[in-house]
């Protein structure tokens, strides 16, 4: 699934456009491991899925291949309020989220008044 607004960043570089990580790394940003200062491989490691009140919410922890060290922790969330497929992403090291989609065939969001 790859659906984001991705909201804030450095400058336009830091800034993902539409970019949904309900599984993996945004490994633009890792500059590597704080603990044995190694830029390797980045494991996902307990991953949970969860749903609560209607929502998907899928959390996992972002880990040092090398030595362990828990980089990140990773929550994305679905959800379907009113006619709007509504994504969001929190992680230290993926960046900040959020989307909204319409489940219908034309968008009222995106429409133009007629008048």
């Amino acid at each position: 699934t790859t659906h984001w607004k991705v909201i804030g960043g450095k400058d336009e570089e830091d800034r993902k456009g539409n970019t949904c990580l309900e599984n993996g790394s945004y490994l633009l940003n890792y500059v590597g491991c704080t603990e044995c200062k190694k830029r390797d491989f980045v494991m996902i490691i307990n991953r949970a899925r969860e749903e609560e009140d209607g929502e998907e919410i899928i959390t996992y922890d972002h880990v040092c291949k090398n030595c362990h060290h828990v980089i990140a922790r990773h929550e994305y969330t679905f959800s379907v309020v009113d006619d709007y497929q509504e994504y969001t992403m929190l992680c230290m090291l993926c960046g900040r989220a959020e989307d909204s989609i319409s489940v219908l065939p034309d968008d009222p969001h995106l429409m133009t008044p007629l008048f």
